[in-house]
């Protein structure tokens, strides 16, 4: 039996002066071994025949039931969120609160958009389960990203396989068990393993693969399924940048920026990754972010005060730090912090002169790392904001005209002097960040197929 073990990323420390590394295990679990796929599928597929045969109101029913029990547990998926993952525990606790919160809603909304519509007196729209989803959730909201994928998946009327990440497995244990206690057997299953369960899995008999992760691993999933012609909903990162005018409240503008390159040590898609200031008002804006960065605490999530967690594991720390190296190399300047941190946190950093050539403009950091650049035109600025393959989230803080330029801004989500993605919007991506989407009627039908009946 092969074992997947989890580790503390706190804990994470260099053995001598070697790439070594050592930390503290947390736990582990069982893993599913390739050759098993083929039976896990089956039984979806028996599985599935009974679930979708189900009025959608009995669905509603069993979900609403099953994430109740959540509710005795919620203690405990919070502690394992931030075991694992490194985030404090109040933030843990806003991720497990908001998905038992909303559940019943959640529920109540996949139900109403998946009910048959009448077009006129000879026609209907039916809303059919596609049959068995793979669902390919991410470390960085363990909770909550899996949850966004599998509950329209399940409520559709389809089987769901879920494939956490290897980073938080003990979450997805304790969340798909809990689960498990009230859905019928086999209609949610769990596949622990490494990213080659996950291309196994992509490229076995099923009909829909719904993702969240890297650009990278997107395109190798695409490839993938081409062959089935398997439908796909993917959310694949974001490079967001914002855009501070000359008229921008400049207090509501830095409190915006620091949160958003901090909130979940910036391991978060939409994070604040760029940030083009006008000149006019750089100064002052970099005066008041510092002020501002320096009062962040970094710590193990378990140690009062504390708001920026660890990296999550030593891969995610080098390429931080290579990122901040690259800016020093090329002219960066460090406002607060450095580009060289010991395993496993980066403490709070602002680098200002930021160019078009250095790594922090056209990569996802995903640290908690403020990147400035000046401008004097705001041509120039919506030029550059644009120039990325990522459209995922954009910001705007200015007065009159704002609004102008968030509309030439290529994202799914643009915001205008508030963060991107607010209320009940869907959750959409542009360019590569995405493929389909998630949230509100049009995503959740995404998880069915569409049949017209005539009589």
């Amino acid at each position: 039996m092969a074992v997947l073990t989890s580790y503390d990323p706190a804990s994470y420390r260099k053995i001598g002066n070697g790439d070594d590394v050592e930390a503290t295990a947390i736990g582990s679990v069982e893993t599913l071994a390739i050759e098993q796929l083929p039976t896990v599928i089956a039984s979806a597929k028996a599985a599935q025949k009974d679930w979708a045969s189900l009025p959608m109101a009995e669905r509603e029913q069993y979900v609403v039931k099953a994430y109740q029990q959540l509710v005795a547990v919620q203690d405990e998926l919070a502690t394992l969120i931030s075991q694992e993952m490194g985030k404090d525990y109040r933030r843990a606790t806003y991720e497990v609160g908001g998905t038992i919160q909303n559940a019943a809603y959640f529920a109540s909304e996949i139900s109403e958009a998946l009910t048959t519509e009448k077009l006129d007196n000879h026609t209907e729209l039916h809303y059919r389960p596609l049959g068995i989803v793979a669902v390919i959730s991410p470390w960085n909201y363990p909770l909550a990203m899996a949850n966004n994928l599998l509950m329209p998946a399940l409520m559709a009327g389809n089987s769901v396989i879920l494939k956490p990440s290897e980073e938080t497995p003990l979450v997805a244990e304790l969340f798909i068990n809990t689960l498990n206690k009230v859905l019928p057997k086999n209609v949610l299953q769990l596949a622990q393993g490494d990213k080659t369960l996950g291309q196994a899995l992509v490229a076995a008999d099923i009909n829909m693969v719904a993702f969240t992760g890297s650009m990278a691993a997107g395109k190798h999933i695409m490839a993938s399924a081409a062959p089935g012609l398997k439908r796909l909903v993917m959310e694949l990162g974001g490079n967001d940048p914002v855009i501070v005018m000359a008229s921008a409240n400049i207090d509501a503008a830095v409190r915006f920026v620091v949160a958003s390159s901090f909130e979940n040590a910036g391991q978060m898609c939409t994070s604040t990754e760029r940030i083009y200031v006008d000149e006019r008002i750089a100064d002052e804006f970099e005066q008041k972010v510092v002020m501002l960065a320096s009062r962040y605490q970094v710590g193990k999530w378990d140690q009062p005060q504390v708001n920026i967690g660890p990296m999550v594991n030593p891969t995610q720390h080098l390429k931080v730090l290579q990122q901040l190296q690259d800016a020093k190399a090329k002219g960066g300047v460090f406002l607060l912090g450095s580009d060289d941190y010991p395993l496993p946190f980066i403490q709070p950093t602002v680098v200002s002169g930021i160019t078009p050539d250095m790594l922090l403009e056209h990569e996802e950091t995903f640290g908690p790392v403020v990147a400035i650049s000046r401008f004097k035109q705001i041509d120039e600025a919506i030029s550059r904001a644009n120039d990325s393959h990522y459209g995922l989230g954009a910001v705007v803080f200015g007065g009159q005209g704002a609004k102008a330029v968030a509309e030439q801004l290529e994202a799914g989500m643009v915001g205008v002097n508030q963060g991107a993605g607010a209320g009940n919007a869907p959750w959409v991506g542009a360019k590569h960040s995405g493929l389909g989407f998630h949230g509100t009627a049009a995503g959740h039908r995404q998880f069915a197929q569409v049949r017209v009946m005539s009589y």
